[in-house]
């Protein structure tokens, strides 16, 4: 039985949990093992997301889970996004719960549920369940994604979804190669998004991987041409998990590429400098 959420369409035998250690093949049809495991929630700022240009100074519920369908050897939240169901550890909530308790989080700036962490189109039942009950409750629903996901379920949750932060983690297929991800699915779900949605876009730049001023020119260029007001927030990297062979991004070359970037787009943001 093959997964068709994402490029991978990992073939499962009855039982067998596929690449992202988050799906499974139950009696022939794929699941999300994770449905309702919440391994990490906070009311955070709208900003952290990061969204810049989507009800700014409000505040967020946001939850995470486990799983992820790509192998980013700098990952910042790899204790649950590179776990699986033994090595994660949370608390179960149905969708109703979780808005429940956003619900309830009104009065401190809450405007809904983002979902965010590790990657959470990997539950992607669970997500599309909760975004239902949110917007039927009328609370906002973000998602943070690294967008490698196939056209038809993306499009099945974009009604329910009203902004998203995609990672565009690079703008050449070697490195996408390395991290078991695609440009082009990448690329294309920016665009399927932002038909219908509020988009934002961020990029790490990664010290000798991403952080050519030719490779931020081309990458600002294809997304001006997709939209020249979409947010860019290009973000320093900072060694963490099994990339610690590197220095921390250089904050002037963030800002530089910054510059660069505007050429192409009319909000571009250095963060995390």
């Amino acid at each position: 039985m093959a997964c068709r959420l994402c490029p991978h369409h990992c073939k499962l035998d009855e039982a067998e949990i596929g690449f992202c250690r988050a799906r499974i093949n139950r009696s022939d049809v794929i699941e999300d093992l994770n449905y309702g495991v919440v391994t990490a929630i906070a009311l955070d700022p709208i900003e952290k997301k990061p969204l810049r240009h989507f009800y700014p100074g409000s505040r967020i519920l946001s939850v995470g889970s486990f799983g992820c369908n790509l192998r980013c050897s700098f990952c910042q939240n790899y204790e649950i996004s590179m776990a699986g169901r033994e090595e994660a550890h949370g608390r179960r909530l149905t969708p109703q719960s979780l808005v429940a308790n956003a619900l309830r989080l009104v009065g401190e700036g809450n405007i809904g549920l983002a979902y965010t962490y590790n990657e959470p189109l990997v539950g992607f039942e669970f997500v599309r369940d909760c975004a239902q009950e949110a917007r039927k409750n009328g609370l906002k629903n973000v998602l943070v994604t690294n967008g490698c996901f196939c056209e038809e379920p993306l499009r099945e949750i974009l009604p329910n979804i009203d902004a998203l932060n995609i990672d565009l983690k690079a703008f050449n297929e070697k490195f996408y190669h390395k991290i078991s991800g695609d440009l082009e699915t990448v690329k294309q779900s920016i665009k399927i998004a932002s038909e219908t949605c509020h988009v934002e876009v961020t990029t790490l730049i990664v010290p000798g991987e991403n952080d050519s001023e030719a490779e931020i020119r081309s990458l600002s260029q294809w997304l001006g041409s997709v939209g020249r007001t979409i947010p860019l927030h290009l973000s320093r990297f900072f060694p963490r998990y099994e990339m610690l062979d590197r220095d921390a991004t250089d904050v002037a070359q963030v800002y530089h590429l910054a510059d660069i970037a505007r050429e192409s787009l009319d909000f571009v943001y250095a963060g995390n400098c």
